[in-house]
């Protein structure tokens, strides 16, 4: 037992499942892998029916729900608090959209939103325009997609996916009449764009392999099976997207893959009409495009790595002018031009800014906000043009706060704060940014909030969040959840490891490919550097990722088990090099610019291998951990958490806790109702203050 480690609470449990191994074996670059629980990926999927396949899973699931119910009181008081925070009548704040106000607003008790409308103009009542519960009433799962008013405000496309599947059924509702049109598109994943007169819309559809590739265009009231090919992408590792410029004069049709792409686009007025290709694909380019008054903005990183933004005429959308030069401190996420203006949004320092400029000018105004450390982005914007922008804003100690940003010189207008109807005195907290020292030299920012009276003298509970991969940074934001933790004495960090964007383009490529090993590495030192300077001490370290957060959660595991109390681990990307090889798989084609391609590349098969953690899996002591999957996830398919945990299961040694509940009818993102989700984030809590013995 590791010194000063609480005694775990010992409960009489059923023998966890054993899952049997069978024969197999697979041979690539003269290198032979046994993995005898490779029957666990049902032949038929996505079809899920094996017998001996569900019965594991129940039976992991069983073993889940006895090991748990002993801390049922735990679970139902960290609800009941994760609940009283949040609103029940919560609502957005209204924004104009051309004729018509928008918004959402739940129901007390309501697990989904309705979605309302009333016109700008005074007088006119409220009007329900989608009832999500009333849709969602009988279902396990419900997921609202696409939500898109026609120009005339006459006709709304949206889309539901009801298993967790990701694959949207697409209807359109005739807002006068208040009835869905016979109009029904299954199969579609993305937004949905809007010809001008309001008679048809371009939409994608997702292919067998769970990959948009193809748009179409429908026209109100026609066959869908006559619906008109837009653009058919031909490179099985690309995926579709569909957008609009702010002006809404084109919709855009951008395709690409992790490192790639390209844009079209379509004129607004016409879909079917002739696309303007703005600059064939490079590799290793990446473009995004709006447009002002038949002048291009370009979003692009062809001359540096934190990108630069150029322009072009219309005519000539090929020939691109340097307005705003790349810099080595601010990194361009993002622009958006507006009528009178465009902004661009960046990071620097790993703090988010959001800048305006006048069109043609280098020269910005940036927006400024009032806390050292906080994440803030443009919210919905929907108009051309304004004299405002919606933003959001929260930092770690901050609820999510709505402003609305007065162009003409008033600065920020606050229209909303998130209410926490059970009570929030963020006089309770502090919040620090700190960096620590990878083991290569490496400054990692962590941002941490934590008591008021938290001790730093390695006492304490430190529960550590991490992702690091598809250069996602994770922004220091507020959580009602979280309070649940940090009322128990937890710290909470967040390591802006490498992988992630935080600090700019390179230090997501500092991540990926040849590098990715470093995000592991970089989570763990931060973990050790934590404990050094008196956060925590080994064994009270907690942590949690999902999806290839998940993947970095296997691999620290396997590196430093002695670190942790407890791991959770969301939909965990654990069997790399089984996915990587599977080009029939939905993601992996694409995803062989993140990653590597195993197949033709044998150092990428042997990179792959040394860290992936279900092939790292060893006899070794792991901590206590909780794994949780999605049997219709189409993004880390179901198996890799199976075959994973029966791995664990049958090679490791000491006795701790290992959990593995897969949700029947969800996906990725688990369990779709607010309070249904909360309920899963209460097992979690309740999982981690068991292990660590925090009352």
């Amino acid at each position: 037992m590791i010194e000063n480690e609480p005694e775990r609470s010992v409960l009489p449990l059923p023998t966890p499942p054993v899952a049997p191994t069978k024969p197999h074996s697979f041979t690539h670059h003269g290198i032979t892998v046994e993995d005898p629980w490779a029957w666990l990926k049902d032949p038929n999927y996505p079809t899920v029916t094996n017998a001996e396949v569900l019965d594991y899973l129940a039976q992991e699931n069983a073993f889940f729900e006895a090991a748990m119910a002993p801390h049922q009181a735990t679970v139902d008081a960290l609800f009941a608090e994760m609940k009283g925070r949040l609103k029940e009548d919560d609502s957005s704040v209204p924004q104009k959209d051309g004729d018509w106000l928008y918004w959402w607003a739940f129901r007390p008790g309501a697990q989904y939103r309705c979605w309302w409308r009333r016109p700008v103009a005074g007088g006119g009542a409220d009007e329900l325009i989608l009832d999500e519960p009333a849709l969602a009433e009988g279902k396990d799962y419900f997921r609202l997609g696409a939500l898109a008013v026609s120009p005339d405000g006459r006709f709304m496309a949206w889309s539901v996916d009801d298993n967790g599947s990701e694959r949207f059924t697409l209807r359109v509702r005739d807002l006068i009449a208040g009835a869905d049109l016979p109009d029904t598109i299954p199969g579609t994943l993305g937004g949905v764009a809007w010809q001008a007169d309001s008679a048809a819309f371009a939409y994608g559809l997702v292919n067998d392999q769970w990959r948009v590739d193809v748009a179409q265009c429908h026209r109100l009231g026609g066959d869908v099976a006559e619906d008109v090919v837009l653009y058919r992408e031909a490179d099985e590792g690309f995926r579709i997207s569909i957008g609009q410029t702010q002006s809404r004069r084109f919709v855009v049709l951008s395709a690409g893959d992790h490192v790639t792409s390209e844009v079209r686009l379509l004129p607004g007025d016409d879909l079917t009409g002739t696309p303007i290709l703005v600059s064939p694909r490079i590799a290793g380019r990446e473009y995004e495009v709006d447009e002002h008054e038949g002048t291009l903005l370009i979003r692009t990183n062809d001359a540096h790595v934190n990108f630069r933004v150029a322009t072009a005429p219309l005519a000539a959308p090929g020939d691109w002018a340097e307005l705003i030069p790349g810099s080595d401190d601010f990194y361009i996420r993002g622009l958006t031009a507006f009528a009178d203006f465009f902004t661009v949004e960046g990071r620097e320092r790993g703090l988010d800014q959001i800048v305006l400029h006048d069109h043609g000018s280098a020269a910005g105004r940036r927006v400024a906000f009032p806390e050292a450390s906080y994440t803030a982005s443009l919210a919905n914007n929907p108009e051309y043009a304004v004299d405002r922008l919606r933003l959001s804003y929260q930092s770690m100690v901050t609820p999510p706060t709505v402003y609305d940003f007065h162009v003409g010189g008033r600065g920020l207008e606050s229209l909303k704060v998130q209410e926490i109807p059970s009570g929030y005195d963020p006089a309770k907290y502090r919040t620090e940014r700190v960096e620590i020292a990878a083991r290569d030299g490496t400054a990692i920012p962590v941002s941490i909030v934590y008591p008021a009276d938290f001790a730093k003298d390695g006492s304490g509970p430190l529960h550590l969040y991490g992702y690091g991969a598809y250069g996602l940074a994770i922004p220091p934001g507020f959580s009602t959840s979280r309070l649940s933790l940090l009322d128990r004495g937890f710290a909470f960090a967040i390591a802006h490891i490498r992988g992630g964007d935080d600090l700019g383009y390179h230090w997501y490529l500092d991540g990926k490919l040849e590098k990715r090993t470093n995000t592991f590495d970089d989570f763990v030192d931060v973990a050790k550097g934590l404990v050094a300077e008196g956060w925590a001490s080994p064994g009270r370290v907690t942590a949690s990722g999902g999806s290839a957060g998940g993947e970095l959660m296997g691999a620290i595991i396997n590196q430093a088990p002695e670190l942790w109390g407890a791991v959770v681990a969301h939909v965990p990307f654990v069997d790399v090099l089984n996915t990587m090889l599977d080009a029939s798989l939905p993601l992996t084609p694409g995803e062989w610019p993140e990653w590597g391609n195993p197949i033709e590349d044998k150092a990428a098969f042997e990179l792959i291998r040394s860290y992936s953690p279900y092939d790292q899996v060893s006899a070794q002591d792991y901590p206590p951990l909780l794994i949780i999957a999605g049997l219709n996830d189409p993004r880390v398919t179901y198996w890799e958490p199976a075959k994973w945990a029966a791995k664990l299961r049958a090679t490791r040694t000491g006795d701790a806790i290992l959990l593995l509940k897969t949700n029947m009818g969800a996906g990725h993102g688990g369990k779709s109702g607010r309070f249904d989700s909360l309920r899963e984030v209460a097992e979690e809590y309740a999982f981690l203050l068991w292990q660590l013995g925090v009352g």
